[in-house]
């Protein structure tokens, strides 16, 4: 039987998914270039340049190491996401005005990730605030992003539709990547230092990501809201608290977030922070590390697309399982990694490759299950307080085992603990009968 996820009937829905997937083009070269690769050894080396004469930065009285800056500005960024991203979803469903609030909230986002442009000579606080606001910025935007899935596929269908998004995030970000790399590598012979390179790609990453989410915002559309007289009564505080007190008759929907919020702390924890361990602890240079990100991005593309046909198969959570033992057995290979050895490097980012973009499109993809009808973009609230590059459990973890024992290697493997927990959590869920309790038919495979 043909799906209706690949050969849509309707014109005008094609269009509309079409422009979907389109945004995860747009906004996957924050993840890829800013957020993964270049900012986290950047401002790191920024605030060492800034650092006191004693090697480490002070901050309101407190004395930081540099190597632990990048992780606690990702973690204050999601704590204060923790208060906004609910809150935008709550008044997306208020209002409907779902085109304008993602236009708006990539506007700043991006113009916040331009701005990186101007961070040197020890600027390390302006890298932080820049940084911190594109982060929730982008949060904001990816709830309003990811609510539209329902709309836009049945139950059978979002674990293909969501997964063909990721992938055009994955061609997106390895398009751009490619030309960053070249930036970098020639950038003596265009009479540039690295550093001046690595800002240039900060900001450009900034101008595609705005400037593609134009085409997103032309082709996506509004949905009526849902019980209009309900939902208008409510101003956005107080439809974030009716949606608080909601969540609690849906269990098992808040078991699916805990289990969610551990793993993914870990994968994104993973992603945002592989640059510094690479270069701080491996010893590699920056050139190595950009092409080993180029080359996940290129193998992630197939396996987003190969594990939401294996989904399809099997069911979503048996594949979601199945990668968090794979990304279990990368964190124990990673702290066994020899300085300076390239090619064990480039083998294991293929791994993760293979496993990073299903276990994130899959788990959107399971969570549209599990959402009560006309409540998606407050749930996705919750749900993107630790979905990528917003994590914040995991970068403070990393960081304190780093100041703790001033080695990577530990930092890097006590974030196994997350997948651990988050693979019991998950495997203990009946999702068939969580999927029923929200209201919702089961696809024919979970």
């Amino acid at each position: 039987m043909t799906s209706s996820a690949t050969v849509p009937a309707d014109p005008a829905l094609r269009r509309e998914r079409f422009g979907w997937y389109s945004y995860d083009w747009a906004m996957s070269v924050f993840n890829t270039s800013v957020t993964t690769v270049f900012l986290g050894p950047y401002l790191t080396a920024v605030a060492e340049d800034g650092a006191g004469p004693d090697g480490r930065l002070d901050l309101l009285g407190l004395s930081i190491p540099p190597g632990s800056w990048f992780s606690y500005v990702l973690s204050v960024s999601v704590l204060l996401q923790v208060l906004v991203l609910p809150l935008t979803g709550a008044v997306a469903d208020r209002t409907g005005r779902k085109r304008e609030m993602l236009a708006g909230a990539t506007a700043l986002g991006a113009l916040a990730t331009t701005g990186l442009f101007f961070v040197a000579d020890g600027r390390w606080l302006l890298g932080a605030v820049l940084f911190a606001l594109a982060n929730i910025a982008f949060g904001a935007a990816t709830v309003v992003y990811y609510s539209w899935l329902p709309d836009l596929a049945g139950p059978d269908e979002r674990d293909l539709v969501s997964s063909r998004g990721w992938a055009f995030g994955y061609v997106g970000g390895a398009l751009l990547l490619a030309v960053h790399l070249g930036l970098v590598l020639g950038a003596p012979s265009l009479g540039l230092t690295t550093g001046e390179a690595v800002r240039i790609c900060l900001a450009t990453a900034g101008l595609w990501w705005g400037g593609f989410t134009v085409f997103t915002v032309s082709r996506l559309r509004n949905r009526p809201v849902r019980d209009v007289d309900a939902v208008r009564s409510r101003t956005g505080f107080r439809q974030l608290a009716t949606t608080l007190r909601e969540m609690r008759a849906f269990p098992l929907t808040l078991w699916f977030l805990g289990a969610y919020l551990l793993f993914n702390d870990g994968v994104q924890t993973v992603i945002s922070l592989s640059a510094t361990y690479a270069v701080e602890e491996l010893g590699l240079e920056q050139s190595v590390l950009t092409g080993a990100i180029l080359m996940v991005q290129v193998v992630a593309i197939a396996g987003a697309l190969a594990l939401g046909r294996l989904a399809a198969r099997y069911g979503a959570k048996r594949v979601v399982l199945g990668s968090l033992l794979a990304w279990i057995g990368v964190l124990v290979a990673a702290f066994f990694l020899e300085a300076g050895a390239v090619g064990q490097f480039y083998a294991l980012a293929a791994v993760i490759g293979l496993v990073q973009g299903g276990t994130q499109a899959l788990s959107r993809s399971l969570f549209s299950q599990l959402i009560p009808l006309g409540k998606e973009a407050e749930y996705y609230g919750f749900y993107e307080i630790s979905d990528r590059g917003t994590s914040w459990l995991g970068p403070l973890a990393f960081g304190l085992t780093y100041q703790l024992t001033g080695s990577y290697r530990y930092a890097i493997v006590s974030l196994v603990v997350f997948f651990v927990a988050g693979f019991v959590a998950l495997a203990a869920l009946p999702i068939r009968r969580a999927v029923l309790a929200a209201g919702n038919t089961p696809p024919e495979r979970l």
